[in-house]
Parts: C-alpha cells; sequence; structure tokens
C-alpha cells in the first residue's frame, strides 16, 4: 500500500523546487516534509530525490509521482475533486504555433515538459506524462496515437543574410560557413535540410536559440538561416521580411498525439481540442 501523504509531498517538491515550498503548499512543516521523502525512500529502497542543489528528482521519484497525478486524474473524473495536475509533453513549435488554444481544454493544471517531436515519446514510455505530441506514429504499449497532421518547416533567412552568405548560391563550401540556428542538440532539420539539398552531409556552423521565437526572430535579425515552422514565419516570407532558401523543400514533421489508454476518458476534451486545432492549422 503506497503512502499516499508522502507520495503528496513527494509531488509537491518536485513542482515547487524546494522542500520549504512543498511544505507551505502542503501546510506543514518542512520537517514534516522531509520525514515523509524518508520514510518513502526507506519503503521504495531507492533515492527519490536529488537534494541538490537544485532539487531535482530521481528517476524513481518521477514515476512514483507521476503515479500519484494518475490517480488523482481518475479520481477527479469519477468523484468531481478538485482540478489534478496533467503532465504532458509537446514541442516548443507546436506550443508556439498553434496548440496554445487547444491546451485551454485540459481538465485540470497543466504541467508541460518541453522536447523534441521526436523525444517526446520518451516521457511517455517512462511514464512521466501522460500524453505527448510526437513524430512516432506507432502505439507504444498501453497508449493510444491519433495522427494530427503535417507541420511544414521552411529553411528561411533574411534577405542580408543571403546576400552575404549564399551571394554564389547554397553549395557545400558556403552552407559550411554560413551560421545555422539550432533549438537545441536534439534538433536535426537544419541538417536535414542541407543534406537533401545538397545531397551530402556537411557540418553547420551552430547558434543556439532554445525558443521557438526567438529563433523566428533570429532568423529575422540575419543571425542565421533556420527551418522555421510556416506558421510562424508565414508573414515574414510573404512581406520579405525573409527568404525561402529553396521554395520547393519544405520539410514536413508528422505529428501524433499519443496518450495513456487508462486515461483517454479523463483526457478526451483535451485530445478533441488538439485534433480540432491541428485541423485548423496543420496540413493532412
Amino acid at each position: 500500500m503506497l503512502d499516499y501523504p508522502a507520495l503528496a509531498a513527494l509531488a509537491e517538491i518536485i513542482r515547487r523546487g524546494s522542500f520549504d515550498a512543498a511544505a507551505a503548499a502542503l501546510g506543514v512543516t518542512p520537517s514534516a516534509v522531509s520525514q515523509r521523502i524518508r520514510n518513502l525512500e526507506e519503503r521504495a529502497g531507492a533515492a527519490l530525490i536529488d537534494r541538490g542543489p537544485p532539487v531535482a528528482p530521481t528517476e524513481a521519484g518521477a514515476r512514483l509521482a507521476a503515479h500519484l497525478e494518475n490517480v488523482r486524474l481518475m479520481e477527479a473524473m469519477i468523484e468531481g475533486d478538485a482540478a489534478p495536475h496533467i503532465r504532458i509533453a509537446l514541442n516548443a513549435d507546436s506550443l508556439a504555433s498553434w496548440a496554445m488554444p487547444a491546451l485551454q481544454a485540459a481538465p485540470g493544471l497543466l504541467d508541460i515538459v518541453i522536447d523534441d517531436q521526436d523525444h517526446a515519446v520518451d516521457w511517455l514510455r517512462r511514464g512521466l506524462v501522460v500524453a505527448a505530441i510526437t513524430t512516432t506514429g506507432r502505439p507504444l504499449p498501453g497508449c493510444n496515437a491519433v495522427f494530427l497532421g503535417q507541420m511544414r518547416y521552411r529553411a528561411t533567412a533574411s534577405p542580408d543574410f543571403v546576400a552575404r552568405h549564399f551571394d554564389t548560391g547554397i553549395h557545400a563550401s558556403a552552407m559550411t560557413l554560413a551560421p545555422s540556428l539550432s533549438f537545441n542538440t536534439k534538433d536535426m532539420l537544419q541538417e536535414q535540410w542541407a543534406r537533401r539539398k545538397l545531397g551530402c552531409a556537411v557540418t553547420l556552423p551552430l547558434v543556439r536559440i532554445p525558443s521557438s521565437e526567438a529563433f523566428a526572430e533570429a532568423t529575422r535579425r540575419g543571425m542565421g538561416w533556420g527551418m522555421n515552422p510556416d506558421a510562424l514565419v508565414a508573414d515574414d516570407l510573404e512581406n520579405g521580411v525573409l527568404v525561402d532558401l529553396d521554395p520547393d523543400l519544405p520539410v514536413d514533421v508528422p505529428l501524433y498525439w499519443q496518450a495513456n489508454r487508462m486515461m483517454s476518458d479523463a483526457l478526451r476534451p483535451l485530445e478533441d481540442a488538439m485534433k480540432k486545432a491541428a485541423r485548423e492549422a496543420l496540413l493532412p
């Protein structure tokens, strides 16, 4: 039998980042929270919290906290209790361009994990989220998968950047010298586009911009070329603020909504809203 008050302490520490903040949220003393965690760790036979700094969950701790939130989500569906916390994984470009209106339909308090669309499914596989937007169409064990649509990306740059770096055309020698924007180490879209464009792999000079909106703004300011979603730069392309480096070579990324099957009824309003928003914003 799990100690749910101790699990509640664990979940609050993870959510709020400290024992003191968790104690305040639960209305108990920090020493009481510490004792609950010690008892829970003894029963689990494993460390559940890395005391840091910063304070962070171990893999086992994150799984236990996710279990508690799943239980609370099912209880809320059955009993109509206080809004549960719902943790989902999304890619930053979807959040910035089309998914936000759908998130209003969430039947609880959202806790959004940002990860690349090719990797978001790992959070679901590890049981750390109840749903994810991912490029993986094959349902994970215990999950349902729904095709949302294709998100179109275009290789874009400012006119001044093109004049400075691609004045003789887009070829391998130019690409190896022209700064390329990158969201993070998981972002492979620029490399994929360059390989398709050139017919060979090249090493790109990287400028890290870990924000979708800032990534687009960096492109406008000529800090580098990068793969931007149509939804974020369509006006810029129409107005000449940005140039499409090859209009015949977009990259279409398929997106799927995968969700824990046990939570499907509870998550139905959110899933329906996601499908509706995707129909309006993504390619079929």
